[in-house]
């Protein structure tokens, strides 16, 4: 399998590892992180402490087999591109010898060398037959659905926020740099506009504490009108206090668990979008603006603001005209093509984003249907963890097709 970030992992590489370890242990998996300017850095280290029967491969291992070969692996039967760039799915395909299968995105110029290929749904099936015969392509479903349902059953934190507000600020480098200053101002804001409710934010495992600390750190960028603060003890675990303030917020780090008993989580789009989909979280999906020239985009663009003095207004512009090509970012809306989940588009400050989340807080029939419909969404999604695996294990033992 190749992986190339924190949601790709959570979403689709572990609910698809555990599910082989249950029904076909007899299967011996293993998973290449990619370089890749979205993935954390900690990716091969948390995929270890996860999933202990799971090879890991480091972005280094992945270098040293596309430069030198397979060395001392083993035969592979196939390559499973789950994330990061196809193109090294194609390069690992051809060091390993293997058959290649894909997961909802198959270009033109790796179609003929595609075994199978594994749709989210008919829309993506539609796509997808465009370059893949029929007969070589089957609806799963989204893995993030069942991940997202395994990962909620597990009891939360005492600290999470029973009917209160849950802040996801993401796990990659820039996200947890930029946004957490960010939503810890508005955690501080919307306490003043609704001081009885309980708030805590909710961080991945690929997000240390020492990141944390750092992100909160003065000085800030202006453009995020967002105050420092500092990481201090809290019971057994962490908090969040922001400048000026007595009060920390709690930081939790089974966040899906803690999601369930929020009346509202805050977050930006992402992996995590179809999870709380899943779970029927009503949700505010925020997408900054604030510094476009840090986002992190798909392809050669994502470097331009390393340049010096022209980069980060290129880089700006780039971004800024990239984002007019979507309607909504929140994957539950496009794929609703309506807006489900609430969006806050473009530059945003701390008061409008709590203004926004007491306005919700307050409609509770309003999040009734929210949550409703959210489901209903995710519905279809549900099992496609084992019609993934079942199809997988076909396509295995079925001769290839030339």
């Amino acid at each position: 399998m190749t992986c190339n970030g924190p949601g790709e992992f959570a979403g689709w590489v572990r609910p698809l590892a555990l599910a082989f370890a249950h029904v076909a242990p007899q299967v011996e998996l293993h998973v290449f992180f990619l370089p890749d300017d979205y993935a954390t850095g900690r990716e091969s280290e948390v995929a270890r402490a996860a999933l202990p029967g799971l090879h890991v491969h480091s972005p280094s291992t992945y270098f040293r087999v596309a430069l030198c070969g397979r060395g001392r692996l083993p035969p592979f039967d196939g390559v499973l591109y789950l994330g990061g760039d196809v193109m090294h799915a194609v390069v690992l395909r051809r060091r390993l010898g293997a058959r290649l299968f894909a997961y909802r995105y198959v270009p033109r110029w790796i179609a003929a060398g595609v075994d199978h290929a594994f749709a989210l749904d008919e829309q993506n099936r539609r796509r997808i037959e465009r370059v893949v015969p029929s007969e070589r392509v089957t609806v799963t479903g989204n893995l993030a659905v069942d991940g997202a349902l395994a990962e909620a059953s597990r009891e939360p934190e005492t600290t999470a926020p029973l009917d209160g507000v849950l802040f996801m600020p993401g796990s990659r480098r820039r996200e947890i740099a930029h946004l957490l200053p960010f939503f810890a101002t508005v955690a501080v804001h919307l306490r003043r506009l609704r001081p009885d409710l309980p708030i805590a934010f909710g961080l991945s495992p690929f997000t240390k504490n020492e990141a944390i600390a750092t992100a909160l750190r003065p000085p800030l960028e202006p453009q995020l009108y967002a105050k420092p603060g500092s990481l201090v003890a809290l019971g057994e675990g962490a908090g969040i206090v922001v400048e000026g303030e007595q009060e920390p917020f709690p930081l939790l780090h089974r966040s899906l668990a803690a999601a369930r008993r929020a009346a509202l989580v805050v977050t930006i789009p992402g992996t995590k979008c179809i999870e709380l989909a899943a779970l029927g979280v009503p949700t505010l999906v925020c997408t900054p603006f604030n510094l476009p020239e840090r986002a992190a985009i798909n392809g050669p663009l994502t470097y331009l603001d390393r340049l010096p003095v022209i980069g980060r207004p290129l880089k700006r512009a780039a971004v800024l005209a990239f984002a007019q090509r979507f309607r909504y970012f929140a994957q539950p809306n496009i794929d609703a093509d309506r807006e489900v989940m609430p969006e806050l588009v473009g530059t945003l400050t701390p008061m409008r984003v709590a203004e926004r989340a007491v306005t919700l807080i307050e409609d509770e029939a309003g999040r009734v249907q929210q949550a409703e419909q959210l489901r209903l969404l995710s519905a279809p999604h549900v099992g496609a963890v084992a019609r993934m695996t079942q199809g997988l294990l076909d396509a295995l033992s079925r001769e290839r097709r030339r």
